[in-house]
C-alpha cells in the first residue's frame, strides 16, 4: 500500500460489510496460506474492500456498484493492476463515459504522479477515445509539479508520437530548460522530437549545435547539454574533432581557464579519436591526452579516476597502432 487520501478516511465511510446494497455478496477472504512469511498488516477497511473486490471478480459482475468498489480499491492502492484492468471491463460493460473517466484519473494522477498504472490507465482511455486534446496540459501539469517526472514524459512521447502533436514542442521544451538548463528530461525531449520531425539534417545540426553551445556557455558545468552536444556529434560525419565550430568553442573555454570535467572529457575523446597514426598532432596528440587524462584522474574527475588511467592507456596503444576495446562512457 502507499501512502494516499482515500474513502476509508473520510468522515461517515461504510465498511462494505455494513452497506445493505452488499448483502448478497460473500466477501472472499486472501488466501495467504497456512504460515505466510511476512503477514501484512493490513487495515480493516483495505481488507475489506478487497474481500469484496475478489468476490465481484469471482462473479464476474459487470454493475455501478463494482465501478464505485474499483475506485475505493484504488484509492486504497493505486498500484494494484487488477483493479485498474477490472475496471476497464466494468467500463466498456456498462458503456460508460469515458470523459468522465478521464476527469477521474486526472484527478489520480495529481495526487499519484508517479505511478505507473493510474497513467497507463490513462493512456488506455485515451486510446479507447482516440481524443488526444488534453493530455498535453495534464502532462505539463504534472511536471509543473516534478520537471523530471519519467511517467509523465513517457506518456507525453507516447502521445504526441501517436497523435501527430509535435508543434509547439520544442517551444515547450525550450521554456523548461530557461527554467532549469540542467533538466535532463527537457534535453531528452528536444532530441525526441528533433529525431521524429525534421531529422539531424546539417542544417537542422548547425542550429542545435549553435542552441546547444549557447546553453553550456551560460553553465560550463551542465553534464546534461554537454551529452546533447555529444549526440548531435553522432550525426555530424566530421565526427567528434572535426567540426571547427565545437573545437575551437571548447578551446576557447579551455584557453580561458574552465575545467569542467565534461569539456576535458571531450576533448580526451577527440584525441582518442585522432590517435591512430597521429602522434605528431599537437593539438589532439598523444601527449595532451595523457595530460588531461592525469588532470581529470587526479583533479577532476577523481571519482573515475581509474578509468582516465585506463583511458590514458588506451590512446597510447592506440597511437602505436594497436587493436584497443572501445572504452565506455567517461561519465554517468
Amino acid at each position: 500500500m502507499s501512502d494516499y487520501s482515500s474513502d476509508e478516511n473520510e468522515d461517515g465511510y461504510v465498511l462494505y460489510r455494513d452497506r445493505p446494497e452488499w448483502k448478497d455478496v460473500t466477501p472472499v477472504a486472501q488466501d495467504d496460506g497456512d504460515h505466510p512469511v511476512v503477514a501484512i498488516d493490513y487495515t480493516e477497511a483495505f481488507k475489506d474492500c478487497y474481500d469484496y473486490f475478489r468476490a465481484v471478480v469471482k462473479n464476474k459482475e459487470i454493475s455501478e456498484r463494482a465501478l464505485e468498489l474499483t475506485k475505493t480499491a484504488t484509492s486504497l492502492n493505486p498500484a494494484n493492476y487488477t483493479v485498474w484492468q477490472y475496471r476497464r471491463e466494468i467500463l466498456k460493460g456498462l458503456n460508460k463515459d469515458l470523459e468522465q473517466e478521464l476527469d477521474y484519473i486526472q484527478r489520480m494522477i495529481v495526487k499519484q504522479q508517479k505511478n505507473y498504472q493510474v497513467w497507463h490507465h490513462r493512456r488506455v482511455i485515451v486510446e479507447w477515445l482516440q481524443d488526444p486534446s488534453k493530455e498535453k496540459y495534464l502532462t505539463s501539469v504534472a511536471l509543473g509539479l516534478d520537471a523530471k517526472n519519467y511517467h509523465a514524459w513517457q506518456h507525453r512521447q507516447w502521445v504526441i508520437k501517436t497523435f501527430n502533436l509535435f508543434e509547439e514542442e520544442l517551444n515547450y521544451v525550450e521554456l523548461l530548460l530557461e527554467e532549469d538548463v540542467k533538466n535532463n528530461s527537457a534535453w531528452n525531449q528536444r532530441y525526441f522530437v528533433v529525431n521524429n520531425t525534421t531529422g539531424f539534417t546539417q542544417e537542422v545540426l548547425d542550429k542545435e549545435i549553435d542552441y546547444t553551445l549557447s546553453q553550456i556557455q551560460k553553465l560550463t558545468e551542465n553534464e546534461s547539454a554537454w551529452n546533447y552536444l555529444r549526440g548531435l556529434l553522432l550525426h555530424d560525419k566530421g565526427g567528434l574533432g572535426e567540426n571547427k565550430k565545437i573545437t575551437d568553442f571548447c578551446e576557447e573555454l579551455y584557453t580561458n581557464g574552465s575545467r569542467s570535467p565534461f569539456l576535458l572529457s571531450l576533448i580526451v575523446d577527440m584525441c582518442y579519436e585522432r590517435a591512430a597514426g597521429s602522434k605528431g598532432d599537437e593539438l589532439y596528440g598523444l601527449d595532451r591526452a595523457k595530460r588531461l587524462c592525469k588532470a581529470l584522474a587526479e583533479e577532476y574527475d577523481t571519482i573515475r579516476a581509474k578509468y582516465w588511467v585506463h583511458m590514458a592507456e588506451t590512446i597510447e596503444k592506440r597511437a602505436r597502432g594497436e587493436t584497443v576495446e572501445e572504452p565506455g562512457p567517461s561519465t554517468d
